[in-house]
């Protein structure tokens, strides 16, 4: 005898084929969905900023930050050591509060001692003026904390004397979220230490050709 419900299990299997495909097809794309958006997203995080030939950073450029990590820490730190060191009467207060947003509280130390000292006070006493005319950098990139060596050539202008001098430095460098325009290269100088200061006195004074 036929009845209408002969092929009912073949309909219930049919059907559970069905939605099995559905729901396997939905959590594949699904899960490729997710992929794609977290490549997507890494590839965006470090990809953000563009570095210029001289070392400052633009932002929203898609350019990787990996290989502009040279630059950057080079860049960094000539920032840094131009603002710490570079300084008269007329701008030494506001070159240092630039330069303790580069470092931790290595830098912060050093500062204070040499204004207990009375460094910043003789500035002002004698309107003394540092200038910067060179600094070169050595840094190891292969892992981070980065250790660096800088060696900055800068002369006092006593007025009527002009001294040079040798100050090498070094610390370290690490990551930390980059601050518009506070610290641009979202670095931060870490054991930062002077070495050693020694006076050239064969070098030649240009302070004031520049």
């Amino acid at each position: 005898m036929k009845t209408p419900y002969k092929n009912i299990y073949n309909v219930l299997k049919l059907n559970r084929f069905i939605v099995l495909t559905v729901v396997i097809a939905t959590v594949v794309t699904c899960i490729v969905s997710v992929l794609m958006v977290m490549k997507l997203h890494k590839e965006t995080v470090n990809s953000a900023f563009v570095v210029n030939g001289d070392g400052s950073v633009i932002p929203l450029k898609m350019v990787s930050q990996l290989e502009n990590l040279g630059v950057e820490t080079l860049a960094h730190l000539d920032l840094f050591h131009n603002y710490f060191y570079n300084i008269d009467a007329s701008n030494y207060e506001k070159n240092l509060e630039k330069a303790l947003w580069l470092g931790n509280s290595s830098v912060d130390a050093l500062y204070r001692q040499k204004k207990a000292d009375g460094v910043y006070n003789r500035l002002l006493q004698y309107s003394l003026v540092q200038k910067v005319i060179s600094i070169d950098t050595k840094i190891d990139l292969q892992n981070e904390p980065y250790g660096f060596e800088t060696k900055t050539i800068f002369q006092i202008n006593r007025g009527s004397v002009v001294d040079t001098y040798e100050l090498t430095t070094s610390g370290n460098l690490i990551h930390v979220n980059r601050n518009f325009p506070k610290n641009t290269h979202g670095l931060l100088i870490t054991n930062f230490f002077e070495n050693q200061l020694k006076k050239l006195e064969d070098y030649e004074p240009i302070m004031g050709n520049k």
